[in-house]
C-alpha cells in the first residue's frame, strides 16, 4: 500500500471516447474519434471505453460505432470495451471482436424509465440476455448502476437500494460492477455510505467507481473511495462528458486530473501523463466550448 493506506496501483478506464462524446451537441467525425482513441492507446491506458453499439436515434453519436471500431489501432495492451443496452447490441459487440462490454441499469425507476423506457427490475431481461450473449462469446461482461449516489428525478438514493440493485447484478452472473454518479450529486459522505454498505453486504464485488465533477467533487470522491480500498476508476479525458438524459450532468471527472493527482501520491496508474494531455488537446480541437479538465488547461504542478 502507499502512504495512508491508499492502493499502491490503480486501474483507470477511460471513458471519453463513449460517454464523453455521446453528450456532444456538435456532431464528431468518424476521424476524429479513431484518432482520439488511438492517441489514447499510446498513454498506457490499460482500459478504454471505445464505443457503444446503441439505437442511433437514442444516441446519434454513436451511429457509427462500427466504422470506428474496425478502423481504430488496436493495442494489445489495451482492453478494449465497449457499453451495450440489450441483446442486439451484444450480439453486435460480439460479431466485432470486443475485448469486454458493460451493460447498464439504474438504483431508480424514474432515471431509468427515462433511459431506456422500463423499470430497474424490468431491465433484468436486457441485463440476462447481455450476460448469455457474451457468455457464449466468451467476453467478460462489467454491470454499470446510474444514479448511485442520487438521482436528479427522485433525490437522495438510500445506499440499501444500491446494495439491492447491485445483489440481483450478481445474480444475472456479474461481479464487476461500476457505480455511477450521473449527475454529479455524489459527496464524500455519500460516496462513504454506499462503499461500506456494499462492503458489508457484498465483499466479494470488484467495485469501479464512476464520478462526475459537475459540482466539483468529483477528485474528493475519489480519495474517499480509495481510503476505503477502491482501486478502479472511469475518467474521461479533458473532463468530456455527461448524461444526455439528465440536464446539467455535466463533466465527467478528467483523467488528466486523476493522473495528476494519484503520480503526486505515489500510486501507479501506468499512464504518461504529457500523453494524456497530448490526448486531451485533440479532444478540445472537436469539442465545442472549453473543455473543464484543470491540468489541460493549467499543465501538471512541476513541468
Amino acid at each position: 500500500m502507499s502512504q495512508a493506506g491508499y492502493p499502491s496501483e490503480v486501474i483507470i478506464r477511460e471513458v471519453g471516447p463513449r460517454d464523453g462524446i455521446q453528450s456532444e451537441k456538435a456532431e464528431v467525425g468518424v476521424a476524429d474519434k479513431i484518432r482520439l482513441i488511438d492517441a489514447l492507446s499510446a498513454t498506457g491506458l490499460p482500459r478504454i471505453e471505445a464505443v457503444s453499439f446503441v439505437s442511433p436515434k437514442a444516441i446519434p453519436q454513436m451511429a457509427d460505432a462500427r466504422e470506428v471500431w474496425a478502423e481504430i489501432r488496436r493495442n494489445p495492451d489495451v482492453f478494449y470495451s465497449a457499453l451495450v443496452p440489450n441483446r442486439k447490441g451484444a450480439e453486435i459487440a460480439a460479431a466485432v471482436g470486443v475485448d469486454g462490454v458493460q451493460v447498464f441499469t439504474a438504483a431508480t425507476d424514474s432515471y431509468n424509465l427515462k433511459n431506456t423506457g422500463v423499470t430497474v427490475e424490468d431491465s433484468l431481461t436486457r441485463v440476462r440476455d447481455v450476460v448469455a450473449v457474451a457468455t457464449a462469446a466468451g467476453i467478460p461482461v462489467e454491470g454499470t448502476i446510474s444514479t448511485a449516489f442520487g438521482c436528479p428525478y427522485e433525490g437522495d438514493v438510500p445506499p440499501g437500494r444500491v446494495v439491492q440493485v447491485t445483489r440481483w447484478l450478481i445474480d444475472e452472473g456479474i461481479t464487476t460492477i461500476s457505480y455511477g454518479d450521473t449527475t454529479g450529486m455524489g459527496t464524500p459522505r455519500r460516496v462513504r455510505d454506499v462503499i461500506a454498505a456494499l462492503q458489508a453486504e457484498a465483499p466479494e464485488v470488484t467495485l469501479n467507481m464512476h464520478f462526475h465533477d459537475t459540482r466539483g467533487t468529483g477528485l474528493a470522491n475519489v480519495l474517499t473511495a480509495l481510503e476505503m480500498g477502491v482501486d478502479y476508476f472511469d475518467a474521461s479525458v479533458g473532463g468530456m462528458g455527461g448524461s444526455p438524459y439528465a440536464e446539467g450532468a455535466t463533466g465527467n471527472i478528467a483523467t488528466e486530473d486523476l493522473v495528476h493527482m494519484l503520480d503526486d501520491m505515489d500510486i501507479s496508474t501506468g499512464v504518461d501523463l504529457q500523453a494524456l494531455i497530448a490526448a486531451g488537446r485533440i479532444a478540445q480541437s472537436f469539442i465545442e466550448g472549453d473543455l473543464p479538465g484543470k491540468v489541460l488547461k493549467a499543465g501538471p504542478r512541476l513541468s
